[in-house]
């Protein structure tokens, strides 16, 4: 069972041992929704289906979504399904990718996590990774996935929600890791949400610093080094990551439990539901 990496021989050698496998491509970009298909169409890995983060892993309709933000949780119910409907079933491993260091692909690793799924794995370093070590792609859209059951178990991974965190300010209990941009995070520029600035008391990582130039994540041991000085002898079982919508936030959450720090838990709504909620405090600088 590959739970956190897989790299791309270990994964070329699941598809040649014909295991139970499910190869999901998540690919996007944030300033065009319509982008990630097109490259997926472009070039994938075979086999593989796309999954879309406003499509599949959110859910910015429904009366039943786990969070608010501008990317919100569908319900676990919800997400079961669709899982389901994408060929996923409980017994098989799950391998995400995308072309964006893991920063969209990281949101489909969480949430089958959530959903009580721990053989998923996201492949070091996506598609160039995967076309680096020599592995197959082909073009043109993918045929629709057989459907398969997929149940519910207890959650793996945990959210934080804005009443928790709103109660929990100033409290050593509490240590949030805001993984947008050093400037959004100061307040400088918010090209995204009404409101620039931070949750008081925040740290900053770019989720970028959780991996090298080749979108690789960086080795586990200097993961810890920087975590180790960013926490400040901060307890790392008190860490909730986050970001501008629940997505970017992962990378970082992932790179923690890669260094050996456990899984943190995830404040979805993030930043984009911190500053639309009326009467929470708002930090610049």
């Amino acid at each position: 069972m590959y739970t956190t990496l897989i790299t791309p021989g270990q994964l070329q050698q699941l598809i040649d041992s014909s295991a139970p496998l499910r190869v999901l491509d998540a690919s996007f970009e944030l300033t065009k929704p319509d982008a990630g298909a097109a490259q997926f169409e472009s070039e994938h890995i075979p086999g593989s289906t796309y999954v879309h983060l406003d499509h599949h892993l959110s859910d910015k309709t429904g009366a039943d979504r786990a969070s608010g933000g501008r990317h919100p949780l569908p319900s676990r119910e919800t997400f079961a399904r669709r899982l389901g409907e994408l060929g996923v079933a409980n017994g098989m491993q799950v391998v995400v990718l995308d072309r964006q260091g893991a920063n969209y692909c990281g949101r489909l690793w969480w949430m089958l996590k959530w959903c009580g799924h721990e053989a998923v794995a996201v492949l070091d370093g996506g598609l160039p990774a995967w076309k680096a070590h020599g592995g197959p792609v082909t073009s043109g859209p993918a045929p629709a996935p057989a459907s398969a059951r997929f149940e519910l178990r207890p959650p793996l991974a945990h959210i934080a929600t804005t009443a928790e965190i709103a109660g929990s300010l100033g409290r050593p209990g509490l240590t949030l890791i805001d993984a947008r941009a050093a400037a959004r995070f100061r307040g400088e520029t918010e090209p995204l949400d009404p409101v620039a600035g931070h949750i008081p008391g925040a740290l900053n990582r770019p989720f970028g610093e959780s991996v090298t130039s080749d979108g690789r994540f960086k080795p586990a041991a200097d993961l810890r080094a920087e975590f180790d000085r960013l926490l400040g002898g901060r307890d790392p079982a008190s860490v909730v990551h986050h970001c501008g919508s629940g997505v970017s936030a992962i990378p970082n959450l992932l790179a923690m439990e890669l260094a050996g720090l456990g899984r943190a838990r995830l404040y979805p709504g993030s930043w984009s539901e911190w500053c639309n909620t009326p009467g929470l405090p708002i930090a610049q600088g």
